[in-house]
């Protein structure tokens, strides 16, 4: 399990640094779907399979669809590649650089600590999680389904005013 992890680990990390360096943002997109397939992987290599499952279901596969939809009606063209350019200047990248290390500093401690007895692990099944999502988490569910109506419809309305050189409601009637 140890090369598999890795493996998978190292994909996730480059497939995630292609997509912060990708000027264009439909192979951004792409790059951050192999960058979930591959935490799927590890995800499956320590022993959940269904949030594996999940993870590719839901996030590689649903919002992932839902975000190349949007991206796509708002017809974002080579002047929004231009403009990303121009706003990733070098000055940008010292802030998340500095807490990106802070993660790596992490990662390495916890790596190189001795493993310890593992608590006691509980396998929940798929059953409980929707009684879950659909019992206590109703409210939650339902805001985010609203979220996501709300992106649609926002996303819709950005790419067709684009379009338009006056609103209807700024236009004077001649009647």
């Amino acid at each position: 399990m140890g090369t598999a992890f890795y493996i998978a680990a190292a994909v996730a990390i480059l497939s995630t640094i292609m997509v912060i360096t990708r000027y264009n943002i439909m192979h951004a997109l792409l790059y951050f779907i192999v960058s979930l397939l591959s935490v799927a992987v590890v995800f499956y290599l320590y022993g959940a399979p269904f949030m594996a499952a999940l993870e590719v279901i839901i996030y590689a596969g649903a919002i992932m669809v839902l975000i190349i939809f949007f991206v796509m009606m708002l017809s974002l063209g080579s002047q929004t590649a231009g403009d990303e350019r121009s706003w990733m200047t070098p000055g940008v990248w010292i802030g998340p650089s500095i807490l990106c290390i802070v993660l790596l500093g992490e990662l390495v401690f916890l790596i190189l600590q001795p493993a310890g007895p593992a608590g006691e692990v509980r396998v929940v099944e798929p059953k409980e999680v929707g009684l879950s999502l659909f019992g206590p988490y109703i409210l939650a569910v339902e805001l985010a389904g609203m979220l996501l109506m709300a992106g649609i419809v926002g996303a819709y309305h950005l790419g067709r005013q684009k379009k338009k050189i006056v609103h209807r409601f700024l236009e004077t009637s001649e009647s």
